[in-house]
């Protein structure tokens, strides 16, 4: 037995940077103060594709990045983008971010965090990239399916448990992209000019949440430009907002090649450069790592004297402290790896997220006592989504087509019979990845279409599964799509096939919202989203009824681009320069002001049961500046199923001294009701729910008078309103 006295002279000896019962802050001072100048550098840049060197000397672990915010990322050559061809590398491919933005689950925010963090530590990566909170300000962005939707509020809310979770296994979150990255046309180079409402009341508040809800441990800068200074080393986004006012004791990362000056890179809040010489994607150069912004360039200038040895030692400390709370932290849990306890969590949470958007005379569920015979119909019924896409792009242990999960889902109860459609591109190739799947048709487009109607006219029922991919121009990273149309014809199809069988379910695969002009000619629309690994079982429980949905929209569905602000104001894509014109009013703040109907509301989302919402009800009519005050609603099931319903609470202010939307969600809660049962549900605010970013002040204000709360379920479904005062 090792004595007590010994054991304690033991620690006594142990340097205070390996002594895990000291503060980080003091096991930090020690490290640095044992390290060369040349260590330090060296922890400031990268020295592989996605890693960064440690101190191999003091027994500093390296650091090691790994994409994405929905999977973990194969193995890639140390100094190249293609595969390893390691053969333990295939993970579980979790919904994208917006289908669990549809959820409107805290929850199983939470729960993804937690399953993907387990993966991320597994394979011993101690910093996730990810998740990505930009604001949905278009729906022509590339990289929208990455995100959480173009409310602040319920990204915020999202974000907050994701991290947590991450972040429980040792595992640092990485929030991208910090801030204003909107758009992927001209994302390297595009300076971003938005007015500082936009900025604190839109673009920012998700940010601020994950770093003081969050207690993210990292942050990584975006690719364009604010202020006339890149993202990632922006004196005003990073300095002063992430470090100054918000106390940001985090990492900060530059994404891959987004960093271009070094003493820019130096003084302006960058910690870890990542990727130069590349464009974050495909090109790179061999070797490059000494020639990094802060590699050499920067230890010549600290040896010169010009730059201070300070400047070197802030960015350090915060990576060690990133160190010390990830790698170094011998309590962590060891992680799990591609197991059926996270596809099944991935299969709940694209469950959840599914929105059913439209569904006349209750087409669905498919009722399969009256179904003798379905025909599928669509390219996105068979093409696998987890490959491509960009940065995203995962090798998945499986991938679940929708209609390899209907087919398993129906059995024998019906005959599933399949038609193309219609033909998109193959499927492309990324760094040496592909899905080993052909789908070639060399019919043509007639021959397709022709063979669907026949088909059609036939069946029982229809399933159509179409809608967007992961290639160029589509849902994926480095460009925008082309328009809100569906590629490759589609509307036509969807079209004749309402025409020869009215028992019809459209489903469209996207991360982003597209135009309809056939939305009055069907019965039922599902939005389906990129659901992972497991796809095809998910999507196959709703179609059936096995679930009932319940997920709602993160964003509006215009009817054309132009019921869009950043399209209507004309200054999209903006070449080079894009103003913000629209400034507060993203998305249904835009809608509200100027009264269009949109094609499908914020928060939209039906369900197989229906709801009944009571007359909301307050505390006391009105509140003061440090007071509070909570709203009250009953819910009924009044269906005849279990269900579950998203009551969301959204704040009118009558009369302010700068203008306002017409109301903001400020609250939401999601439960669950059996058929005929009665929940309330309560809602607290305080004066930050009915507070402006006042720009000349450069704070927020909540000003005395009238304001209205209104719940309901979506923003253009509001049930009930009830009026109070701010004392």
């Amino acid at each position: 037995m090792v004595s007590i006295g010994a054991k304690t002279k033991a620690q006594s000896t142990l340097p205070v940077y390996l002594n895990e019962s000291a503060s980080i802050e003091q096991r930090i001072e020690d490290a640095l103060s044992r390290m060369t100048l040349e260590e330090k550098v060296a922890m400031c840049h990268a020295q592989s594709k996605f890693s960064s060197a440690g101190v191999p000397r003091l027994g500093i672990p390296e650091n090691w990045m790994t994409d994405g915010p929905h999977g973990i990322r194969a193995e890639v050559f140390w100094d190249k983008w293609d595969q390893a061809g390691w053969t333990n590398d295939s993970c579980i491919a979790f919904p994208a971010l917006t289908c669990l933005a549809a959820s409107w689950n805290t929850d199983l925010s939470s729960l993804y965090g937690k399953v993907i963090g387990e993966e991320a530590r597994y394979r011993n990566k101690n910093v996730l990239l990810g998740p990505g909170v930009n604001i949905y300000r278009t729906p022509l962005n590339g990289r929208n399916f990455e995100y959480m939707g173009e409310d602040p509020l319920l990204s915020s809310r999202m974000v907050v448990p994701y991290i947590q979770g991450v972040q429980s296994n040792g595992v640092a979150a990485c929030v991208k992209h910090y801030a204003l990255n909107n758009q992927e046309i001209d994302r390297h180079t595009v300076n971003v000019d938005v007015d500082d409402r936009a900025l604190y009341e839109i673009y920012l508040p998700a940010f601020k949440a994950a770093v003081q809800e969050g207690k993210a441990w990292a942050i990584m800068g975006a690719y364009n430009k604010y202020k006339g200074q890149w993202a990632g080393q922006n004196q005003y986004l990073l300095n002063d907002i992430l470090r100054g006012e918000w106390k940001f004791d985090g990492v900060v990362v530059s994404d891959w090649g987004g960093i271009n000056d070094t003493k820019q890179a130096i003084y302006h809040g960058l910690d870890m450069e990542f990727g130069s010489w590349t464009n974050g994607l495909t090109m790179g150069a061999s070797n490059a790592y000494d020639n990094y912004y802060l590699a050499d360039p920067f230890l010549k200038l600290l040896k010169s004297g010009e730059v201070k040895e300070e400047e070197v030692d802030k960015k350090v400390r915060n990576i060690l402290r990133l160190v010390f709370r990830t790698n170094m932290n011998t309590k962590r849990p060891w992680g799990s790896f591609a197991t059926e306890e996270h596809a099944l969590a991935g299969r709940k949470i694209a469950q959840e997220g599914i929105v059913l958007l439209k569904n006349n005379n209750n087409t669905l569920p498919i009722n399969l006592a009256k179904t003798k015979k379905i025909v599928v119909v669509g390219e996105n019924a068979v093409k696998l989504m987890t490959v491509g896409g960009g940065s995203s792009s995962l090798k998945a242990k499986y991938e679940v087509s929708p209609l390899d999960g209907i087919k398993k889902r129906i059995g024998t109860q019906a005959e599933v019979v399949y038609a193309r459609g219609y033909i998109g591109e193959q499927p492309k190739a990324q760094d040496g990845l592909s899905t080993g799947d052909s789908i070639t048709d060399n019919r043509s487009a007639d021959q397709l279409m022709k063979e669907a109607l026949t088909l059609a006219k036939g069946a029982d029922f229809v399933i159509y599964v179409g809608g967007l991919n992961k290639n160029d121009k589509q849902d994926s990273e480095g460009n925008d799509r082309a328009s809100l149309g569906l590629p490759y014809n589609q509307d036509k199809l969807i079209t004749e096939l309402a025409k020869v069988n009215k028992n019809l379910a459209v489903v469209m695969i996207s991360g982003n919202a597209v135009a309809m002009p056939w939305v009055n000619d069907v019965p039922s629309i599902v939005q389906g989203w990129y659901l992972g690994t497991e796809a095809g079982n998910a999507l196959a429980a709703i179609l059936v009824g096995d679930v009932n949905p319940s997920g709602k929209l993160p964003f509006t569905f215009p009817a054309k681009l132009a019921d869009n602000g950043a399209h209507k104001l004309g200054v999209y894509p903006g070449k080079g320069e894009e103003k913000y014109n629209e400034s507060i009013f993203v998305g249904y703040r835009w809608i509200d002001k100027e009264k269009i109907k949109p094609l499908f509301s914020f928060g939209h989302g039906l369900s197989y049961t229906t709801f009944e919402y009571g007359k909301v009800t307050a505390d006391k009519k009105q509140m003061t500046a440090d007071g509070k005050m909570t709203f009250s609603v009953s819910v009924k099931n009044t269906g005849k199923r279990e269900g579950q319903e998203i009551v969301q609470l959204y704040i009118n202010d009558v009369k302010s001294s700068l203008p306002r939307p017409i109301k903001e969600l400020k609250a939401f809660n999601k439960i669950s009701l059996k058929a005929g049962e009665t929940k309330r549900v309560t809602f607290t605010i305080d004066k930050t729910a009915l507070s402006f970013f006042d720009p000349k002040k450069h704070d927020w204000v909540a000003e005395s008078g009238d304001f209205n709360a209104l719940v309901g379920a979506s923003s253009t479904d509001i049930r009930s309103t009830i009026a109070f005062k701010l004392k």
